[in-house]
């Protein structure tokens, strides 16, 4: 039997796509030292020598019109200049950007402040910047500095500004520019507590306009309660793309943080089986199906392996299908133990898909059925989407309602 590899199952965009990204690698060259001189630089310029570092790596993402997608990752794995690419701040080294509609970069607030000018100069210097007209800047003054709160200090020197001052309004200014993609890094908490409220209330009132948004952050809530998806980057590539709740497990397995602090480990295995793949279809044995609806047939093909060696073990053969979290909703098992002899085993479940809504990963664990004892488990974070209906929650419950006038 040969061996199945999981792939990422990820829903394509229904919306046309506003952002296309393939096969994108971004290259810089570092100095392994500087010359310190024009003279040095001159003389001694090839002996300075170079290293060339992959911030990105072959990069293909596709964003729909509308969706709000956080990009995650740990410090260094290129989400930023991933972003900067996306905005035509870089060019990719090789691959292929294509961005439709007009853009607004908030990935460094404040760029085109002159610490010289009032904060009412800079509103109009930097909004040109932004590609605004005069015209447009005029009749959006009275928004810009009601929203940034600096009313009273919006025609001194900004260099007086405190740092909160400074963000505040060139947030303001940036949110104002209507764009049709909005790419944001960093900036989702700008300012205090209660203009941090703001800045999320304008963000949700560009989803409700169906604003297409790509932010970066290290804020994992936010991109749970915020997204619609999550993308994760680890060393210039992209491990992870779907569910939002999925995309921060996965950022925090990558970072070692899955584990409550002081957990106790996970009991050693007894070794001697080999999951090698586990495949949802909607056939038995077929090819790989990413979406369901109740009431659908859902097949399950599990790989197994059963080591030779000095001692063979039995294995119960175990399935759960987790929600947001690994919260387990339903489980699945062998009635009967694989056999205790060595070779390749096909194990086929197939279930009728309950009444849920969202996204599911899939557990597999084989237990020796005598002790119970954990022989090897395995997850795939291949997402399997059910779409039962429209209404909130995990579980799609079917209610007799009753409406009668009092």
């Amino acid at each position: 039997m040969s061996t199945v590899e999981a792939t990422p199952v990820v829903p394509a965009p229904t919306a046309p796509p506003v952002i296309t990204a393939r096969g994108v690698s971004k290259r810089f060259l570092t100095h392994k030292s500087k010359a310190t001189a024009l003279k040095e630089r001159v003389v001694k310029g090839r002996g300075l020598g170079t290293e060339e570092f992959w911030a990105l790596r072959d990069v293909d993402v596709v964003i729909g019109e509308g969706e709000t997608v956080g990009l995650i990752g740990p410090n260094g794995a290129g989400k930023s200049t991933l972003l900067k690419v996306l905005a035509g701040i870089l060019r990719p080294t090789s691959g292929d950007v294509d961005v439709q509609g007009r853009i607004a970069s908030l990935l460094e607030l404040g760029a085109g402040f002159n610490g010289e000018l009032t904060g009412r100069e800079n509103l109009y210097l930097n909004g040109a910047l932004l590609g605004l007209s005069r015209r447009e800047l005029e009749s959006l003054e009275e928004s810009i500095i009601g929203f940034s709160e600096q009313g009273q200090r919006i025609d001194d020197p900004v260099k007086h500004y405190s740092s909160g001052e400074y963000v505040k309004l060139a947030f303001s200014i940036a949110v104002h520019v209507d764009p049709d993609v909005l790419l944001i890094d960093e900036v989702l908490a700008v300012g205090d507590e209660a203009f941090a409220r703001k800045c999320l209330a304008k963000i949700a009132e560009f989803q409700r306009a169906g604003k297409t948004i790509l932010f970066v952050t290290h804020s994992l809530d936010l991109v749970e309660t915020l997204c619609t998806r999550g993308i994760v980057v680890d060393h210039g590539r992209v491990q992870y793309d779907g569910d939002p709740v999925f995309a921060v497990h996965t950022l925090r397995k990558i970072l070692g943080t899955d584990r409550p602090v002081g957990a106790p480990e996970v009991q050693e295995e007894i070794g001697g089986h080999v999951v090698h793949g586990a495949v949802v279809s909607s056939t038995r044995g077929g090819p790989r199906a990413g979406r369901f609806a109740a009431g659908d047939r859902l097949h399950l093909r599990v790989d197994v392996e059963v080591v030779d060696g000095p001692t063979v073990h039995a294995g119960d053969v175990r399935v759960v299908f987790m929600g947001a979290g690994d919260i387990p909703i339903f489980g699945l098992r062998t009635p009967e133990p694989l056999p205790a002899r060595a070779g390749r085993y096909a194990v086929d479940f197939e279930v009728e898909v309950p009444r849920l809504n969202g996204a599911f990963i899939v557990g597999v664990q084989v237990d020796e059925p005598t002790t119970g004892l954990p022989i090897t488990a395995r997850r795939f974070d291949d997402a399997v989407w059910v779409e039962t209906g429209v209404l909130p929650g995990i579980l799609d419950v079917p209610a007799q309602v009753q409406v009668s006038e009092q």
